[in-house]
Formats: C-alpha cells, sequence, structure tokens
C-alpha cells in the first residue's frame, strides 16, 4: 500500500526523529516528496509504503504524538 499524506508538525516536534521511529517501529518505507521546516512548524508531504494495517497504525501514532496527518490526493510535485 502507498498512501499520501501531508504533516504538519508543532514546534515542539520539529526537532524530533518522528518519521524515523514511525518507519522503523511500522516497518514502513517513507519517501519525502516535500518539506518546508520553519522555527515555529514543520511541514511535510510523504507517501508512506508497507502493509496497510502498518501503514495505519504508523499515520495513527504520528496523530498520538500530536502531528496533523491530511491525505493527500493525486499529484504532489508542487
Amino acid at each position: 500500500m502507498k498512501t499520501r499524506v501531508k504533516l504538519t508538525f508543532p514546534q515542539h516536534l520539529i526537532k524530533e526523529p518522528v518519521i524515523f521511529t514511525m518507519a522503523k517501529k511500522y516497518d514502513i518505507i517513507p519517501n519525502i516528496r516535500r518539506a518546508r521546516v520553519t522555527e515555529s512548524v514543520g511541514e511535510m508531504v510523504l507517501e508512506l509504503e508497507g502493509a496497510d494495517e502498518n501503514v495505519n497504525s504508523g499515520i495513527e501514532s504520528l496523530k498520538q504524538q500530536g502531528v496533523d496527518v491530511e491525505l493527500v490526493e493525486g499529484d504532489i510535485l508542487e
């Protein structure tokens, strides 16, 4: 399963290895398509690839940590 998501990180998570930890724990391959980080917020568009259950669990873990997760449809090459 491949899923495209837009993540918005709160300030306290910007410097934390949130994506690495999620990918390792749930056996997900993240592909960063776009990212923008400032001192107060981080935004990232990712493709997440893995088993359906793993990807869903990984997304849920991000939400529980305070990351805003939105599903992205269509072309993300902006």
